[in-house]
């Protein structure tokens, strides 16, 4: 086991610590840098076998090597998860990828006030999510691109100033696969209804999805100037849009987002004292 401070220790072995963790192990950490605390025998096992990494059931002495220490358990978990970490990992940078748990909470049980929290997506689990990052004022420079060296293989960071922003992110980005894979069951029901298959739908839907996505993200324009480009007035997209705005649809996605960054609040008044 590596004693120095390059250890870096995960805290919860989920499906999140393990994209960070393949893809550091992807990008040449070694395997005797990583640890990860993980009760659950079966996903200790699954991460022995697929990593070939050290994985223990407890927190016990090996903890208070660790420079860094991931938190990725559930939220509710995380007080009974941080109790016999305490006094191990005082002088540890840490990162949170915990949802609603506020820093001030990990400083309180970590002992530490080099903390970093970070709001990822699930399609970090194949290297293109996005991460919104806050770094509490004790964390250095250098220790922010230490985590973001850390986040890197997983997809792109995004820095915020306030933690509150968070919540923003948490609600855009956060939760936003969901809102995607959400409009691609419409698009499929709504090929299906007019006579292709759910398979062509379904190959359609994410075609356009991906290649609009990468179109904006390519263009110096605005998705507005990029939608009116496709949509001749009396045209079928122009059919589509009238129809999109007559029932509120502009709205009712704010509306949502809304409603998501409201819930990302009260499970932080709720978890994260």
């Amino acid at each position: 086991m590596n004693t120095s401070s390059s250890l870096l220790a995960f805290i919860g072995g989920g499906n999140m610590a393990s994209a960070i963790i393949g893809g550091l192990i992807r990008s040449g950490t070694p395997t005797d840098q990583l640890l990860v605390i993980e009760p659950w025998d079966v996903q200790r096992d699954k991460l022995r076998a697929e990593f070939g990494i050290e994985a223990l059931a407890a927190a016990d002495e090996r903890l208070a090597r660790a420079g860094t220490v991931v938190w990725a358990v559930k939220p509710q978990s995380f007080a009974e998860a941080a109790a016999p970490c305490a006094g191990r990992v005082g002088a540890a940078l840490h990162l949170s990828v915990m949802a609603g748990i506020r820093s001030d909470a990990i400083a309180r049980a970590t002992g530490s006030e080099r903390v970093v929290r970070a709001m990822p997506n699930t399609p970090a689990l194949i290297g293109q999510g996005i991460t919104g990052l806050y770094a509490r004022a004790d964390v250095t420079p250098a220790e922010r691109e230490r985590i973001q060296a850390l986040l890197v293989p997983t997809g792109s960071v995004l820095w915020v100033e306030r933690e509150a922003d968070l919540d923003a992110v948490t609600a855009l980005s956060g939760s936003g696969p969901a809102y995607v894979f959400y409009f691609v069951e419409a698009m499929v029901a709504a090929a299906e209804r007019m006579g292709l298959s759910a398979e062509q739908g379904k190959q359609l839907a994410l075609a356009t999805f991906t290649g609009a996505a990468e179109l904006a993200r390519r263009s110096p324009d605005s998705p507005a100037t990029l939608r009116e480009r496709v949509t001749s007035k009396g045209g079928t997209t122009y059919a589509a849009l009238c129809s999109l705005e007559a029932s509120g649809v502009a709205a009712a996605f704010i509306a949502a987002l809304d409603a998501a960054r409201q819930r990302a609040r009260e499970l932080g008044d709720e978890f994260g004292h």
